[in-house]
Protein backbone atom coordinates (compact mmCIF):
# COMPACT_ATOMS: atom_id res chain seq x y z
CA UNK A 1 0.00 0.00 0.00
CA UNK A 2 1.23 3.44 -0.86
CA UNK A 3 1.76 6.08 1.77
CA UNK A 4 1.16 9.79 1.44
CA UNK A 5 3.22 12.85 2.37
CA UNK A 6 2.77 16.59 2.58
CA UNK A 7 5.12 19.54 2.36
CA UNK A 8 6.05 21.11 5.68
CA UNK A 9 8.23 24.00 6.80
CA UNK A 10 10.61 23.78 9.69
CA UNK A 11 11.49 26.68 11.99
CA UNK A 12 14.11 27.93 9.56
CA UNK A 13 11.55 28.04 6.79
CA UNK A 14 13.07 25.14 4.89
CA UNK A 15 10.60 22.86 3.15
CA UNK A 16 10.69 19.12 3.78
CA UNK A 17 8.42 16.13 3.26
CA UNK A 18 6.84 14.52 6.29
CA UNK A 19 7.44 10.82 6.68
CA UNK A 20 5.16 8.69 4.57
CA UNK A 21 2.22 7.30 6.47
CA UNK A 22 0.78 3.98 5.35
CA UNK A 23 -2.92 3.20 5.53
CA UNK A 24 -2.24 0.76 8.35
CA UNK A 25 -0.38 3.40 10.35
CA UNK A 26 -3.17 5.89 9.73
CA UNK A 27 -5.76 3.47 11.07
CA UNK A 28 -3.94 3.07 14.37
CA UNK A 29 -3.18 6.76 14.81
CA UNK A 30 -4.99 8.29 17.76
CA UNK A 31 -7.09 10.77 15.78
CA UNK A 32 -8.70 12.34 18.82
CA UNK A 33 -5.30 13.04 20.36
CA UNK A 34 -4.11 14.42 17.05
CA UNK A 35 -7.12 16.71 16.81
CA UNK A 36 -6.65 17.86 20.42
CA UNK A 37 -2.99 18.58 19.74
CA UNK A 38 -3.75 20.47 16.54
CA UNK A 39 -6.37 22.64 18.26
CA UNK A 40 -4.07 23.32 21.21
CA UNK A 41 -1.24 24.35 18.86
CA UNK A 42 -3.51 26.80 17.07
CA UNK A 43 -4.89 28.21 20.33
CA UNK A 44 -1.42 28.57 21.86
CA UNK A 45 0.18 29.67 18.57
CA UNK A 46 3.10 27.47 19.51
CA UNK A 47 4.12 23.82 19.24
CA UNK A 48 6.18 24.11 22.42
CA UNK A 49 3.47 25.69 24.60
CA UNK A 50 0.86 23.27 23.27
CA UNK A 51 3.04 20.26 24.05
CA UNK A 52 3.72 21.55 27.57
CA UNK A 53 0.03 22.08 28.27
CA UNK A 54 -0.76 18.54 27.05
CA UNK A 55 2.14 16.98 28.95
CA UNK A 56 3.75 15.46 25.87
CA UNK A 57 7.17 15.98 24.23
CA UNK A 58 7.34 18.71 21.62
CA UNK A 59 8.50 16.14 19.06
CA UNK A 60 5.31 14.14 19.68
CA UNK A 61 3.16 17.21 18.97
CA UNK A 62 5.02 17.76 15.70
CA UNK A 63 4.66 14.10 14.72
CA UNK A 64 0.93 14.05 15.49
CA UNK A 65 0.26 17.07 13.28
CA UNK A 66 2.43 15.72 10.47
CA UNK A 67 0.58 12.39 10.64
CA UNK A 68 -2.74 14.21 10.62
CA UNK A 69 -1.74 16.16 7.52
CA UNK A 70 -0.53 13.00 5.81
CA UNK A 71 -3.78 11.20 6.58
CA UNK A 72 -5.88 14.11 5.27
CA UNK A 73 -3.61 14.77 2.32
CA UNK A 74 -3.56 18.49 2.99
CA UNK A 75 -1.34 21.02 4.73
CA UNK A 76 -2.93 22.46 7.86
CA UNK A 77 -0.20 24.74 9.17
CA UNK A 78 2.58 26.90 7.75
CA UNK A 79 5.37 27.37 10.29
CA UNK A 80 8.33 29.74 10.01
CA UNK A 81 10.75 31.25 12.52
CA UNK A 82 8.45 34.23 13.06
CA UNK A 83 4.92 32.95 12.91
CA UNK A 84 2.56 30.02 12.82
CA UNK A 85 -0.41 30.33 10.49
CA UNK A 86 -3.30 28.21 9.26
CA UNK A 87 -3.91 27.38 5.65
CA UNK A 88 -7.47 27.88 4.39
CA UNK A 89 -8.08 24.15 4.75
CA UNK A 90 -6.48 24.22 8.19
CA UNK A 91 -8.80 27.00 9.35
CA UNK A 92 -11.88 25.06 8.24
CA UNK A 93 -10.58 21.87 9.88
CA UNK A 94 -9.83 23.76 13.11
CA UNK A 95 -13.42 25.01 13.37
CA UNK A 96 -14.82 21.50 13.00
CA UNK A 97 -12.31 20.00 15.42
CA UNK A 98 -13.27 22.50 18.11
CA UNK A 99 -16.93 21.52 17.81
CA UNK A 100 -16.24 17.78 17.72
CA UNK A 101 -14.00 17.96 20.79
CA UNK A 102 -16.60 20.03 22.64
CA UNK A 103 -19.25 17.39 21.86
CA UNK A 104 -16.94 14.66 23.16
CA UNK A 105 -16.40 16.65 26.38
CA UNK A 106 -20.19 16.97 26.78
CA UNK A 107 -20.73 13.23 26.38
CA UNK A 108 -17.98 12.32 28.81
CA UNK A 109 -19.11 14.90 31.37
CA UNK A 110 -22.69 13.62 31.27
CA UNK A 111 -21.48 10.06 31.92
CA UNK A 112 -19.06 11.00 34.69
CA UNK A 113 -21.49 13.42 36.37
CA UNK A 114 -25.10 12.23 36.02
CA UNK A 115 -26.40 15.17 38.12
CA UNK A 116 -28.12 17.99 36.26
CA UNK A 117 -25.60 20.74 37.05
CA UNK A 118 -24.35 22.44 33.85
CA UNK A 119 -20.68 21.84 33.17
CA UNK A 120 -18.08 21.90 30.44
CA UNK A 121 -16.20 24.50 28.44
CA UNK A 122 -18.20 27.39 26.97
CA UNK A 123 -16.73 29.49 24.17
CA UNK A 124 -18.29 32.95 23.90
CA UNK A 125 -17.65 35.82 21.48
CA UNK A 126 -18.66 39.38 22.40
CA UNK A 127 -17.82 43.04 21.72
CA UNK A 128 -15.31 44.73 24.02
CA UNK A 129 -17.80 47.23 25.43
CA UNK A 130 -20.17 44.45 26.55
CA UNK A 131 -17.32 42.38 27.95
CA UNK A 132 -15.55 45.15 29.86
CA UNK A 133 -18.50 47.23 31.03
CA UNK A 134 -21.07 44.54 31.83
CA UNK A 135 -19.91 40.91 31.75
CA UNK A 136 -16.39 40.81 33.21
CA UNK A 137 -17.25 42.77 36.38
CA UNK A 138 -19.92 40.14 37.17
CA UNK A 139 -17.95 36.96 36.43
CA UNK A 140 -17.34 36.24 40.11
CA UNK A 141 -21.10 35.85 40.51
CA UNK A 142 -21.32 33.51 37.52
CA UNK A 143 -18.49 31.31 38.77
CA UNK A 144 -19.95 31.14 42.27
CA UNK A 145 -23.26 29.91 40.84
CA UNK A 146 -21.93 27.68 38.06
CA UNK A 147 -18.48 26.55 39.14
CA UNK A 148 -18.36 23.62 36.71
CA UNK A 149 -18.62 25.82 33.58
CA UNK A 150 -15.25 26.86 32.15
CA UNK A 151 -15.42 30.07 30.14
CA UNK A 152 -13.34 30.97 27.09
CA UNK A 153 -13.97 34.50 25.79
CA UNK A 154 -13.18 36.03 22.45
CA UNK A 155 -13.49 39.81 22.60
CA UNK A 156 -14.08 41.23 19.11
CA UNK A 157 -16.79 41.98 16.56
CA UNK A 158 -16.54 38.72 14.65
CA UNK A 159 -19.29 37.71 12.30
CA UNK A 160 -22.13 35.59 13.65
CA UNK A 161 -21.42 32.75 11.20
CA UNK A 162 -18.80 31.47 13.63
CA UNK A 163 -21.52 30.34 16.05
CA UNK A 164 -21.64 26.56 16.12
CA UNK A 165 -18.08 26.17 14.88
CA UNK A 166 -15.37 27.62 17.09
CA UNK A 167 -17.80 29.22 19.56
CA UNK A 168 -21.00 28.24 21.35
CA UNK A 169 -22.75 31.60 21.49
CA UNK A 170 -22.17 35.16 20.41
CA UNK A 171 -23.23 38.49 21.90
CA UNK A 172 -24.15 40.85 19.06
CA UNK A 173 -24.83 44.56 18.76
CA UNK A 174 -27.02 45.99 16.02
CA UNK A 175 -29.53 44.08 13.94
CA UNK A 176 -30.61 40.55 14.99
CA UNK A 177 -28.75 37.57 13.50
CA UNK A 178 -29.73 35.71 10.36
CA UNK A 179 -32.12 32.76 10.25
CA UNK A 180 -30.77 29.49 11.58
CA UNK A 181 -29.75 31.01 14.90
CA UNK A 182 -31.81 31.42 18.02
CA UNK A 183 -31.51 34.96 19.38
CA UNK A 184 -32.56 36.52 22.66
CA UNK A 185 -32.71 40.29 23.01
CA UNK A 186 -30.82 41.44 26.09
CA UNK A 187 -31.51 45.17 25.93
CA UNK A 188 -29.85 48.15 24.27
CA UNK A 189 -26.72 50.09 25.14
CA UNK A 190 -27.42 53.78 25.67
CA UNK A 191 -25.19 56.02 23.54
CA UNK A 192 -24.09 59.63 23.76
CA UNK A 193 -22.94 62.27 21.24
CA UNK A 194 -19.79 63.90 22.52
CA UNK A 195 -16.46 65.49 21.69
CA UNK A 196 -13.32 66.63 23.46
CA UNK A 197 -13.05 70.19 24.83
CA UNK A 198 -10.17 70.70 22.36
CA UNK A 199 -12.40 69.91 19.39
CA UNK A 200 -15.29 72.04 20.66
CA UNK A 201 -12.98 75.00 21.36
CA UNK A 202 -11.69 74.79 17.80
CA UNK A 203 -14.98 74.28 15.92
CA UNK A 204 -17.69 75.32 18.36
CA UNK A 205 -20.49 73.36 20.01
CA UNK A 206 -23.43 72.62 17.66
CA UNK A 207 -26.79 73.56 19.13
CA UNK A 208 -29.01 72.50 16.19
CA UNK A 209 -28.88 69.87 13.43
CA UNK A 210 -28.24 72.58 10.84
CA UNK A 211 -24.93 73.39 12.49
CA UNK A 212 -23.61 69.84 12.08
CA UNK A 213 -22.62 70.52 8.46
CA UNK A 214 -19.67 72.50 9.78
CA UNK A 215 -18.37 69.60 11.83
CA UNK A 216 -16.42 66.39 11.28
CA UNK A 217 -17.00 62.97 12.77
CA UNK A 218 -14.78 60.12 13.73
CA UNK A 219 -16.54 57.51 11.61
CA UNK A 220 -17.10 54.04 13.03
CA UNK A 221 -17.18 51.03 10.71
CA UNK A 222 -20.45 49.12 10.82
CA UNK A 223 -19.70 45.43 11.50
CA UNK A 224 -22.57 44.26 9.27
CA UNK A 225 -21.86 46.43 6.20
CA UNK A 226 -18.19 47.36 6.49
CA UNK A 227 -19.13 51.00 5.80
CA UNK A 228 -19.11 54.05 8.04
CA UNK A 229 -22.24 54.19 10.18
CA UNK A 230 -24.37 57.33 10.08
CA UNK A 231 -24.78 59.46 13.18
CA UNK A 232 -28.31 59.24 14.52
CA UNK A 233 -30.45 61.30 16.87
CA UNK A 234 -33.84 60.77 18.52
CA UNK A 235 -36.37 63.41 17.56
CA UNK A 236 -39.92 63.18 18.95
CA UNK A 237 -39.78 59.40 19.24
CA UNK A 238 -38.17 58.79 15.85
CA UNK A 239 -34.54 58.18 14.93
CA UNK A 240 -33.05 60.64 12.44
CA UNK A 241 -29.92 59.54 10.55
CA UNK A 242 -27.29 62.15 9.69
CA UNK A 243 -24.29 61.54 7.45
CA UNK A 244 -21.18 63.35 8.69
CA UNK A 245 -17.81 63.52 6.99
CA UNK A 246 -14.41 63.18 8.53
CA UNK A 247 -10.87 62.11 7.76
CA UNK A 248 -10.61 59.03 9.97
CA UNK A 249 -12.64 55.80 10.15
CA UNK A 250 -12.01 52.99 12.66
CA UNK A 251 -13.59 49.63 13.49
CA UNK A 252 -12.37 49.18 17.08
CA UNK A 253 -14.49 50.65 19.88
CA UNK A 254 -11.53 51.78 21.97
CA UNK A 255 -9.75 53.31 18.96
CA UNK A 256 -13.00 55.16 18.19
CA UNK A 257 -13.11 56.58 21.71
CA UNK A 258 -9.41 57.46 21.62
CA UNK A 259 -9.84 59.44 18.40
CA UNK A 260 -12.64 61.40 20.04
CA UNK A 261 -10.53 62.10 23.10
CA UNK A 262 -7.78 63.45 20.85
CA UNK A 263 -10.12 65.96 19.23
CA UNK A 264 -10.40 64.33 15.80
CA UNK A 265 -14.19 64.74 15.57
CA UNK A 266 -17.59 64.11 17.10
CA UNK A 267 -18.28 60.56 18.30
CA UNK A 268 -21.32 58.54 19.43
CA UNK A 269 -19.94 55.79 21.69
CA UNK A 270 -21.90 53.65 24.15
CA UNK A 271 -22.42 55.65 27.34
CA UNK A 272 -20.96 52.81 29.40
CA UNK A 273 -17.66 53.37 27.58
CA UNK A 274 -17.73 57.18 27.62
CA UNK A 275 -19.14 57.91 31.08
CA UNK A 276 -15.80 57.99 32.96
CA UNK A 277 -14.50 60.59 30.49
CA UNK A 278 -17.72 62.62 30.68
CA UNK A 279 -17.38 62.60 34.48
CA UNK A 280 -13.74 63.75 34.30
CA UNK A 281 -14.42 66.45 31.69
CA UNK A 282 -12.25 64.90 28.98
CA UNK A 283 -15.43 64.55 26.88
CA UNK A 284 -18.50 66.81 26.74
CA UNK A 285 -21.98 65.83 25.63
CA UNK A 286 -23.35 67.49 22.47
CA UNK A 287 -27.04 67.93 21.54
CA UNK A 288 -28.21 66.33 24.83
CA UNK A 289 -31.89 66.86 23.93
CA UNK A 290 -31.51 64.63 20.86
CA UNK A 291 -29.53 61.66 22.07
CA UNK A 292 -28.61 58.74 19.76
CA UNK A 293 -30.80 55.68 19.58
CA UNK A 294 -29.66 52.93 21.93
CA UNK A 295 -27.69 50.08 20.36
CA UNK A 296 -29.60 46.75 20.47
CA UNK A 297 -27.79 43.82 22.08
CA UNK A 298 -28.72 40.17 21.63
CA UNK A 299 -27.17 36.78 22.26
CA UNK A 300 -27.28 34.13 19.51
CA UNK A 301 -26.75 30.38 19.49
CA UNK A 302 -27.64 27.48 17.20
CA UNK A 303 -31.33 26.85 16.61
CA UNK A 304 -31.27 23.55 14.73
CA UNK A 305 -30.22 21.33 17.63
CA UNK A 306 -30.78 21.19 21.36
CA UNK A 307 -28.58 23.76 23.05
CA UNK A 308 -26.32 22.29 25.76
CA UNK A 309 -27.29 23.20 29.34
CA UNK A 310 -24.15 25.31 29.74
CA UNK A 311 -25.24 27.52 26.81
CA UNK A 312 -28.78 28.04 28.09
CA UNK A 313 -27.43 28.71 31.58
CA UNK A 314 -25.11 31.43 30.29
CA UNK A 315 -27.84 32.97 28.11
CA UNK A 316 -30.24 33.15 31.06
CA UNK A 317 -27.53 34.63 33.27
CA UNK A 318 -26.77 37.29 30.63
CA UNK A 319 -30.45 38.24 30.43
CA UNK A 320 -30.59 38.58 34.21
CA UNK A 321 -27.38 40.64 34.21
CA UNK A 322 -28.65 43.06 31.56
CA UNK A 323 -31.85 43.66 33.53
CA UNK A 324 -29.89 45.54 36.19
CA UNK A 325 -26.87 46.82 34.19
CA UNK A 326 -26.19 50.55 34.10
CA UNK A 327 -26.66 52.48 30.86
CA UNK A 328 -28.82 49.73 29.36
CA UNK A 329 -32.27 50.54 27.96
CA UNK A 330 -35.10 48.03 27.65
CA UNK A 331 -37.39 50.14 25.46
CA UNK A 332 -38.21 49.08 21.92
CA UNK A 333 -36.14 50.86 19.22
CA UNK A 334 -37.75 53.92 17.57
CA UNK A 335 -38.59 54.25 13.87
CA UNK A 336 -35.67 55.39 11.73
CA UNK A 337 -35.72 58.29 9.30
CA UNK A 338 -33.07 59.98 7.17
CA UNK A 339 -32.36 63.66 7.65
CA UNK A 340 -31.67 65.04 4.21
CA UNK A 341 -29.79 68.23 3.58
CA UNK A 342 -27.23 67.69 6.32
CA UNK A 343 -24.70 66.21 3.94
CA UNK A 344 -21.35 66.85 5.36
CA UNK A 345 -18.46 69.12 4.95
CA UNK A 346 -15.27 68.82 6.87
CA UNK A 347 -14.40 71.68 9.24
CA UNK A 348 -12.66 74.49 7.49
Amino acid sequence: MHGSSVLYKDEAGDVFHSASTSIGETLVMDRIMAMQTFVRIVDANSFTRAAQSLGIPRASATTLVQSLEAMLGIQLLVRTTRRLSLTAEGAAYYERCVQILADIDDIEASLRHPDDRPRGRLRVEMPAVVANAIVFPALDDFHARYEHILLTFGVSNRQVERVGEAIDCCVLTGKPPDAGLAARRLGALERVTCASPLYLARYGTPQRFEELSGHAAVNHTCAQTGRAADFDFQVEGDTVNVSLGGFVQVSDEHAYLECGLRGLGLIQPPRALAQPYLDSGRLREVLPHHRPAALPVSVAYLRHRRAPPRVLTFVNWLAELFETARHVSHEQPPVQQSLRGVETAEPA
